[in-house]
Order: structure tokens, then sequence, then C-alpha cells
């Protein structure tokens, strides 16, 4: 479970978020969407333990993990899977060796054991045969796709997908959201996408939650936000949406 508790954060001047509070419960995936620059990726990364708020916490299965030491925040990553939005693949590495890096890095597994489990993440993402390929052999959708199996290999508990489709054409890019679909299906990781994929991504996810200017302006289920009474939100939908809405 993620709990997200009267959170602030500034840079400078600037209050990027305003005491936003969010639970996410175990096996859920919540949508987190806004206009650019509101603070989405910014709240993500604070989920990740890669910035720490100015108040607030974040707890991940009851650990704060802002006030956690150095080792006992790695334990917790360890659960947890994120998937940027360029995918932060390493050029100088074939597919493989990208998705293996985490397990030679990080675990004491020999190299038979390795492969098996790297073979069986690139499998599931629909990447078998493409193991000795570079990066920059690949179209974007297969690096995101790379980039998702890195994660996968660990199995976590957790995920975060900031922008999985920016950069994509319609098509890769609802390739890639009906994957991320179908993988919560068979792992039930509990999930947070920040995405302006709308209305494709009411779909696929069990929460929304709107961010604007810094506070969570609406949070609920698709129906809940697609039917909000509340100018702001239905502007920022009817200004992304061109056609009916599909919602679970």
């Amino acid at each position: 479970m993620i709990q997200i508790q009267d959170l602030h954060k500034s840079f400078g001047d600037n209050e990027i978020i305003q005491g936003i509070s969010l639970d996410i419960n175990k096996g859920e995936v919540l949508a987190l969407i806004g206009g650019s620059g509101k603070g989405k990726s910014v709240l993500l990364k604070h989920v990740a333990g890669l910035l720490k708020p100015d108040k607030g916490r974040i707890l991940i299965n009851g650990k704060d993990i802002a006030r956690l030491r150095s080792g006992e925040l790695t334990q917790v990553r360890r659960h947890m899977g994120f998937l940027f939005q360029g995918g932060a693949l390493f050029d100088s590495m074939t597919v493989y060796d990208n998705v293996a890096f985490p397990l030679r890095e990080k675990t004491k597994m020999n190299e038979a054991e390795i492969r098996e489990k790297v073979l069986d993440s690139l499998a599931q993402v629909g990447l078998a045969g493409a193991e000795d390929r570079f990066p920059s052999q690949i179209s974007g959708g297969m690096v995101k796709r790379t980039a998702f199996a890195r994660e996968l290999v660990w199995h976590p508990e957790i995920m975060l997908f900031d922008e999985p489709t920016t950069g994509l054409d319609p098509i890769i890019g609802n390739s890639i959201l009906n994957l991320i679909n179908d993988l919560h299906k068979k792992y039930l990781f509990t999930g947070i996408i920040v995405t302006h994929e709308i209305p494709r991504i009411f779909d696929i996810v069990d929460k929304v939650a709107m961010l604007h200017d810094g506070v969570i302006l609406a949070e609920g289920t698709p129906h809940d936000i697609v039917t909000s009474d509340d100018p702001i939100v239905q502007q920022f939908i009817k200004g992304e949406i061109d056609g009916p809405i599909s919602y679970r």
C-alpha cells in the first residue's frame, strides 16, 4: 500500500506540491493526470524515494521512505520498478544486457539463472528474439518494452510509470498501455501511471487523481472523474478528448 500524507515540496520560491494526500491500496493502479508542469512527475519521484519532501510522509507498506537510511531505502526500492519517460537504457549495452544489469549488480545469481529470468522477462513484453540488438537498433516502443522488462525482472510489488507513451505514435502508445494492463492482471502489482492518455487510461486503472496547482483537485474512480461537476476537471478532459468516453 502507498500512502501519501500532507506532502509539500518547493524548488526555491516555487511551491510545486502543496499538501497532497493520496492512498493507493495493494493491487490498485492509479492514473495521475493534470496539465504539464503541474507536479505529477515530481510527486512520482517522491514515491520512488528520488526526492525528499519538505513536509509530509510517503509510506510504503507502513514505512516512511523519506526517513529511511540509505540501506533501508535500497531494500524498499528492490520491491519497486520505475519506468522513466525515455526508458533510460544504456546505449552501449544490448537489450539483453540492459535487462540483466540490475540482476548482475544487485544479486548473487549466476549467469544461467540471470539468462532464464532475462529471457522470460523479454518474452513477457513481446521482445523474444530481440535480445542481441542495441537501443539504437530498435523502435521507441521497443525501448519502452525493454525498460519495462528490466523492471519486471525483479517481479516488483510496485510499478511507477512516468508518461510511458511519450514520444510514441497513438497505435504504439496504445499497445504499451495494453501491455501494462495485461501484466498488471498477471502480476497484480500496485501502480501509479503519470499520463495524458485520456480517455484510454480510464479503461485500465482503478482510480484517477487530477493534480492542479499543487493540490489534488479531484480523486475517485474513472466514472467519478468523467462525471465530475468541477469545471476545471471538465475543461481538462474535454480539451483532451475527441469522441465518446469509455471507462470501467
